[in-house]
């Protein structure tokens, strides 16, 4: 019954939803001298430490699959980007709109959505400037890059999930936002986006990463760029993610069903 007024709610407010998205979109880099500049610096200048630090002052990575380490990098730091933001100001994003909760008659559960909107956005643009990068250092477009929209779909539709649900217990206490903030750091470590994942020599280890959906979404952009590997070239890690999803939404649904009533009080 929940799934269907959710959805019955995103039909019906859709122009507002994408006008949300554009104006959540504007209101992230206004009050800025370089406005939509940020968008890239902040990205380019993390992607270049990390590039740094371990192809210049470590001096121990070289090729990775006969590819630069850095085009190797860039591959699965974009969707980090993406899904960081997802975790962190996407989990705040109910007491940020507070107003379209507490002050008017709104459907609370599109907030995550046009949220997530609005990062993707800059998420295409980063990738654009990916692709550039690629074509530069040489390597053409194939056909594994028409896959790529799946992946960004159901990346979507996990961290859209997830907002939802990390939103709606963020609103009810704040120390679930800072909880989840606290452990980003652990989960970029520990998701195979600075190392190769199919490099561990432990199978348990190796299988239980591979269940991790950032993993999956990292290594599924790099399956595109540069391992050359259909989406259904590797069923049990696609049938592992999808039921994530599903878990997801259903944990989602849950948790705005129990909560919903509470949280214009406690805001």
């Amino acid at each position: 019954m929940e799934l269907k007024n959710l959805v019955k709610d995103h039909v019906e407010w859709r122009h507002q939803i994408f006008k949300l998205a554009k104006s959540d979109l504007i209101k992230t880099y206004s009050g800025a001298a370089l406005g939509w500049a940020w968008a890239i610096i902040k990205p380019s200048v993390t992607i270049f430490v990390y590039w740094f630090a371990f192809s210049i002052g470590l001096r121990h990575r070289g090729d990775i699959y006969g590819f630069p380490f850095f085009l190797w990098l860039i591959a699965g730091m974009v969707p980090w980007f993406y899904i960081q933001e997802m975790l962190t100001q996407g989990t705040t994003c109910m007491r940020r709109y507070k107003h379209l909760i507490t002050k008017m008659k709104f459907p609370v559960s599109t907030i995550p959505t046009f949220v997530g909107m609005s990062k993707f956005a800059v998420h295409l643009l980063l990738f654009a400037i990916v692709i550039v990068i690629y074509f530069l250092f040489g390597e053409p477009f194939t056909l594994y890059y028409l896959q790529l929209p799946i992946y960004m779909l159901l990346m979507f539709l996990f961290c859209v999930g997830w907002t939802l649900f990390g939103s709606v217990l963020a609103a009810i206490s704040q120390d679930f936002a800072n909880l989840v903030k606290s452990f980003t750091t652990a989960l970029f470590w520990l998701s195979g986006i600075m190392w190769p994942v199919n490099k561990i020599t432990n199978h348990v280890g190796r299988m239980l990463l591979k269940m991790n959906p950032i993993t999956f979404t990292c290594e599924g952009y790099r399956n595109c760029l540069i391992h050359k590997v259909w989406i259904w070239q590797e069923p049990k890690e696609l049938a592992v993610y999808l039921v994530e999803i599903v878990i997801m939404w259903a944990l989602a649904l849950w948790a705005f069903k129990k909560l919903k009533k509470d949280m214009p009080d406690v805001l």
